[in-house]
């Protein structure tokens, strides 16, 4: 048996039907030219032969001197039947179809009796595409780790062996972190406790006197910031890259700050409709991963974050992306001048609105920490392939929080950008109208920037 993390724990806490704490995946797949009406059944066997499991996906949270999620077990039987399933669309077998059944797997619970991860192949698009829907418990995996899995079930070489999700090879660890011991690690991060509390007042005094920092509670009410439903509504879409970084190249900015603008234009223009923007700008919450390149543990969660101005106040584009990058640079500048001690303990500061947002009915007692969480995970430059079928695009699917009813994640893939939003139904039913300006947003950063 192992202790839960702290943090990895209050995500299990923090779970209920309203509130669904996995991550999940949207990604299609173009068969091989020689592919057979057997392809997707055949594809599935071969996975399910596999019967060797990491322990990642061998784990389930156990109950440990009458507490529940305090520690997880093992489970040494795994029923793949169940974790992996096979389903179709049916005719016509459109995108809205296919986003449809994604949005009601995503709204579903894991089962805490089994270990905490399913794969879904859905068949049956009119273009002769499949897909495959993934999700994994928070607890288990974040976001940054997430893809990087899924990444390594992809090869550059559609002829090379299938690989199986749960029995990927270890990668070798470089030899700077092979020598470590545990106990030495044990005690640095005693070392980085002790320290943690001068650590946060150094930074506190840098970020607040010296740059301005952008900290919680500084957001305004916003439609977004109410409590929310259990059931989900996804919506995706792709943008080329070259796009982005004309604007980037013309500004003078960064990948990252035309991406939050190109949100925060999405997100005035969606509440201007309904005639509720704030006069204050709204703030995004940003994760940033702490994990090195070279980190393949995909367990647990490993993030610190930024907190933005979006300038959601502003109607200039341009003037909105120089507010943009201004308080992102601040930030940076702030976790760039830090030591690893002091960089988990602003890292907290930032991250301890999230623990609160898990707390039920907080998101109905007054100002939100911050509006949107925000995310852009590194992706692949090379066109992947599995089991030689092509992946095509691969949507990142988050988690809404109570009092934050959309998030917003993209990842690269190749030449594009592939934007995954999760809403909550009830509040967000139009959801698919934030796609329509974010495509607006980006052509008005185009227009004004050349």
């Amino acid at each position: 048996m192992e202790f839960i993390a702290p943090l990895d724990a209050l995500f299990l806490l923090a779970e209920s039907r309203e509130h669904p704490m996995h991550v999940g995946s949207l990604q299609l797949f173009e068969p091989p030219e020689d592919a057979g009406p057997d392809y997707l059944r055949e594809f599935r066997d071969i996975l399910l032969a596999d019967r060797n499991f990491r322990p990642t996906f061998r784990k389930r949270p156990a109950t440990w001197l009458g507490a529940p999620q305090l520690a997880w077990t093992q489970d040494e039987e795994i029923d793949l039947d169940f974790h992996v399933q096979r389903s179709a669309l049916p005719a016509p077998g459109t995108m809205g179809q296919l986003l449809d059944h994604t949005s009601t797997l995503h709204s579903a619970l894991l089962d805490r009796h089994r270990p905490l991860w399913e794969l879904h192949f859905v068949e049956g698009l009119a273009d002769g595409r499949f897909a495959l829907y993934s999700k994994m418990h928070h607890a288990l995996i974040d976001g940054v780790s997430a893809q990087r899995l899924l990444r390594r079930t992809l090869s550059t070489d559609p002829d090379s062996a299938v690989a199986v999700p749960w029995n990927l090879p270890r990668k070798p660890r470089p030899e700077n972190r092979r020598g470590r011991s545990r106990m030495g690690g044990v005690l640095g991060g005693l070392s980085a406790a002790s320290s943690s509390t001068a650590a946060l007042m150094r930074a506190a005094r840098t970020g607040l006197l010296e740059q301005q920092l952008t900290l919680p509670f500084a957001a305004p009410n916003t439609l977004f910031n109410v409590p929310i439903g259990g059931a989900r509504k996804c919506a995706v879409r792709t943008w080329s890259m070259d796009r982005i970084k004309q604007v980037k190249k013309a500004t003078g900015t960064t990948v990252n700050d035309v991406v939050l603008t190109m949100s925060a234009g999405a997100l005035r223009a969606y509440l201007l409709e309904r005639d509720a923007l704030p006069d204050k700008p709204m703030i995004a919450m940003v994760p940033m991963s702490l994990r090195d390149a070279d980190d393949t543990d995909t367990q647990g969660v490993k993030i610190a974050a930024l907190l933005c101005n979006l300038g959601t106040d502003i109607a200039d584009p341009l003037e909105r992306l120089r507010v943009v990058s201004e308080s992102t640079r601040r930030s940076k500048d702030v976790y760039r001048s830090l030591s690893p001690a002091q960089t988990l303990a602003v890292a907290g500061l930032m991250l301890s609105p999230m623990a609160a947002l898990l707390l039920p009915g907080f998101a109905a007692l007054g100002t939100p920490p911050f509006n949107i969480v925000i995310s852009n995970v590194p992706g692949s430059r090379e066109p992947m392939y599995w089991n030689g079928a092509r992946l095509d695009a691969g949507y990142p699917l988050s988690i809404p929080l109570d009092g934050q009813a959309v998030n917003i994640t993209l990842t690269s893939h190749g030449d594009n950008l592939d934007f995954g939003l999760v809403g909550c139904r009830r509040t967000l039913p139009d959801l698919h109208r934030l796609l329509d300006h974010l495509e607006d947003s980006l052509a008005a950063l185009e227009d004004a920037a050349t």
